[in-house]
């Protein structure tokens, strides 16, 4: 599903218990300076990362500073995160000029405790190449690094590196649990391209060998992953940025299931598999 942009008033895109992807949530914040949003979600442990600005971030007392150092869009410079447990209360105060701030979640029952994820600490893969028309890099807020700290919830920040070219791919799913082939992960991305009139295409195919959908994807739009293989691209000459929101069902370790069509090609794209044992 794809939703188009749009001013959401600092209200969830995707809110808890969506009937599409119960498992994520997903929210935009924009303030100016010295504005403060105020939020609490039950049974969900979220993220909160800015795109662009920098924050003070209060979570039930916890408090972390200057989180944030981005400035004109999400090239410019490293993400930073602060991670929230099921049903913390948190306090947002803008102390840059603007900020733009996305909050991952996914469903959880279980209350862990706050951390902040600095540059420093981002665990980076990049794989791909330009032969293929495949090359990108993955810089993981809450990835590998955190697993022990965190229940579901996966967050990244993917770009296409260069101009032009596909992410996603070999077409990969991940909507049901079968062990060890494959979990179920409920997906949510929302995208920035450079410059921000460029635009792409998001895929979705269901069933191998079977026509499927797509989604004409510009500067802001969420896209919704239930089921099916999901590659995306973007046009030549433009660069494309992807927040990453990924709620398991029964675990945290994300298990890709690769299309069987392509699956030949996993060996001939460079560093794939490194890519793989990242989302954990």
């Amino acid at each position: 599903m794809h939703i188009a942009p749009y001013d959401n008033a600092n209200e969830p895109i995707v809110d808890v218990e969506d009937d599409l992807v119960p498992l994520t949530y997903f929210n935009i914040v924009k303030l100016t300076k010295g504005e403060v949003f105020e939020y609490q979600v039950q049974g969900y442990e979220t993220c909160v990362v800015p795109a662009t600005g920098t924050l003070d971030v209060d979570v039930d007392g916890a408090l972390y500073t200057q989180l944030g150092n981005r400035g004109e869009d999400v090239w410019d410079g490293e993400p930073e995160g602060v991670y929230v447990p099921v049903g913390a209360k948190v306090r947002l105060t803008c102390v840059s000029d603007k900020t733009e701030t996305f909050i991952a979640g996914a469903k959880y029952d279980k209350v862990l405790e706050p951390f902040d994820v600095r540059a420093a600490d981002l665990d980076v893969v990049q794989y791909g190449s330009d032969d293929t028309k495949t090359h990108r890099k993955i810089k993981h807020i809450l990835g590998a690094h955190h697993h022990d700290k965190v229940g579901r919830l996966l967050v990244s920040e993917l770009f296409t590196v260069g101009a032009g070219g596909w992410s996603g791919f070999p077409s990969h799913k991940h909507d049901t649990d079968r062990l060890p082939d494959e979990t179920r992960h409920d997906e949510t991305y929302n995208f920035r391209f450079k410059p921000n009139y460029g635009s792409g295409l998001q895929m979705l195919q269901r069933v191998d060998n079977e026509p499927g959908d797509a989604y004409h994807i510009v500067d802001g739009s969420t896209v919704l992953i239930d089921k099916g293989y999901h590659p995306c691209c973007v046009l030549p000459g433009y660069e494309m940025y992807y927040f990453t929101i990924l709620g398991g069902l029964s675990q945290r370790s994300l298990k890709q299931y690769f299309q069987p069509t392509h699956a030949e090609q996993l060996h001939s794209i460079p560093g794939i598999m490194d890519m793989v044992a990242k989302f954990k």
